[in-house]
C-alpha cells in the first residue's frame, strides 16, 4: 500500500476507546480527527484499516480503536505535534494521567527521518516498536518503513512484539 509513499513518510496514530459526545463511538471519532487535520491543512495521504485493540498496560478500560495514517504537511515536527494536540483539545481530550482512557489520542510516530531525542519531542515515538496497536495498522500502510534508530523494519519489529498484546481488524462499516 506505501507505494506512493515517501520513502520517510510522516506518521501519525489515531486512537480512541472512549465515545465522543458530538461523533458518536471511537470509530467515528477517529474518522472526525483525520477530518479535523485535514480541515487543518494537513494531507492525508494514506490510512490503515482500523484495529480494535486491548489497552496496553493491560487494565480493565474499554478496547481502543487505532489506525495510522501517513500525512504531508509544511509543518515541522514540534508546530505538527502542537496542531495533534490542539484537536485533541478541541476533541475534549484532558491529559490527566498517562495510560487513562481517552476520547481521542493523536501520537506523532514519525516525521520524516527526523531524529530527536527530547526532551519536548522525542522521534521517532519512543514505544512503538513495543506496540501492536501501532505497528499492525502501520504495516498497512508503510510496510517498508525502516525505524531510523533501530534500523529495524516494520516486519521485525513485529516479530520482536511481547506477547499478549490482542488486536482485531475492525470492518470499515461497523
Amino acid at each position: 500500500m506505501d507505494t506512493t509513499l515517501p520513502q520517510a513518510p510522516i506518521l501519525v496514530a489515531v486512537g480512541a476507546n472512549l465515545p465522543h459526545p458530538r461523533h458518536g463511538p471511537p470509530l467515528a471519532t477517529c474518522r472526525a480527527a483525520l477530518a479535523a487535520l485535514e480541515g487543518a491543512g494537513v494531507a492525508l495521504v494514506a490510512r490503515s484499516r482500523w484495529y480494535r485493540t486491548a489497552p496496553v498496560p493491560v487494565s480493565d478500560q474499554p478496547w481502543y480503536v487505532n489506525g495510522v495514517a501517513a500525512v504531508e504537511t509544511a509543518l515541522d515536527p514540534r508546530a505538527l505535534l502542537a496542531l495533534l494536540h490542539a484537536v485533541e483539545a478541541d476533541f475534549g481530550r484532558v491529559r490527566a494521567e498517562r495510560n487513562a482512557p481517552r476520547i481521542l489520542d493523536l501520537d506523532l510516530l514519525a516525521h520524516g527521518d527526523t531524529v530527536l531525542p527530547g526532551p519536548d519531542l522525542i522521534l521517532p515515538h519512543p514505544r512503538l516498536h513495543e506496540r501492536a496497536f501501532v505497528l499492525l495498522p502501520l504495516a498497512d500502510v508503510a510496510p517498508r518503513w525502516r525505524h531510523p534508530v533501530l534500523g529495524r523494519t516494520v516486519a521485525e519489529m513485529i516479530a520482536a512484539l511481547p506477547e499478549g498484546q490482542e488486536t482485531a481488524v475492525v470492518e470499515e462499516g461497523s
